[in-house]
């Protein structure tokens, strides 16, 4: 294994544990919340999780550079389409 391909796998661990850590934070609070919110936190962690675990696919070789960016590109759709239906059900509510 190269310097450079080390390298990336080393940061991509790193990101997938900064997602975990994120994740082990947040998960806690999803106590207090309301079954609706709680539900929908509960989907926007879960799309955090498959990242994390993207990125460790990655790390250990099992997809490339451009397909952990497309995987990366993907939850990031699915983030927002999830923040804007959050957004408009809040106001039509």
């Amino acid at each position: 294994m190269s310097l450079t391909r080390r390298w990336r796998s080393k940061r991509a661990l790193r990101s997938a544990q900064l997602l975990d850590e994120v994740v082990d934070t947040q998960l806690p609070l999803l106590a207090a919340f309301d079954e609706e919110r709680r539900r929908r936190s509960a989907d926007y962690l879960a799309e955090l999780v498959a990242l994390a675990q993207d990125y460790r696919y990655y790390a250990n070789g099992w997809i490339d550079s451009r397909e952990l960016d497309r995987r990366g590109q993907r939850t990031m759709n699915r983030l927002a389409r999830m923040r804007e239906e959050s957004s408009a059900r809040l106001i039509t509510d």
